[in-house]
């Protein structure tokens, strides 16, 4: 039996490490779809935050250690956020980006369900120190 912030962290290693082959971040415009592999900047940033998704589900005897690596995954999808903003952003007018994808927002959902997942680590957490304040 999981504990619940495992199944976020599951949850967000899903949405980290799978669906951004499903989901192109834009259309270009000449119509091609714009998945993050086609950029080096955006394998990596995911890359890392399926890792850290990952170590996180694998040190799920150590809460704090795994409260941490949630703080930095969440700093690692914003940081992603921030360049798909500033990519669309900047580019200048159609002619770089012509429809924006539902690849771009999931670093919105990742950082939710992490935010989820260090709530219930923190609680685990919570509740293991007041058992041993009882001894």
């Amino acid at each position: 039996m999981f504990r619940i912030q495992t199944y976020y962290l599951i949850a967000c290693l899903i949405v980290t490490g799978v669906l951004p082959f499903v989901f192109p971040l834009w259309t270009v415009a000449s119509g091609k779809p714009f998945y993050f592999m086609m950029d080096m900047g955006y394998v990596t940033l995911f890359g890392l935050s399926t890792t850290l998704s990952l170590l996180s589900i694998l040190s799920h005897k150590k809460r704090q250690q795994q409260f941490v690596m949630g703080r930095l995954n969440i700093i690692l999808n914003l940081i992603l956020l921030g360049l798909f903003v500033y990519r669309t952003l900047t580019a200048s007018g159609e002619t770089a980006i012509s429809e924006k994808g539902v690849g771009m927002f999931l670093p919105i959902f990742s950082i939710v369900i992490l935010v989820l997942a260090n709530k219930a680590i923190k609680k685990d957490e919570d509740l293991v120190k007041s058992v041993d304040r009882l001894r």
